[in-house]
């Protein structure tokens, strides 16, 4: 099922205001569990928990930058001349 460039656009706004704020404190209390580990070591933890919260959701992240593939050009902003 494929999603329209809308939703995408408002799933990406929902996941970047709720669910990864929620996830940045999951994922510094599962750190905060164990010990302090050694410097590289928890680079290495916040590293790739930067990394894998986003994979999940990339397809809905991806082309929401561009303009809107379905609108006509007449409905993009104009440049001011």
């Amino acid at each position: 099922m494929a999603l329209s460039y809308k939703t995408r656009k408002r799933l990406s706004i929902l996941l970047l205001l709720v669910w990864l704020p929620a996830y940045i404190v999951a994922a510094v209390k599962l750190v905060s569990l164990i010990d302090r580990p050694p410097i590289l070591l928890e680079l290495a933890l916040y590293t790739g928990l930067g990394i894998l919260w986003a994979l999940p959701f990339r397809r809905i992240f991806r082309g929401v930058g561009q303009p809107d593939p379905e609108a006509s050009p007449d409905s993009y902003p104009q440049d001011p001349e």
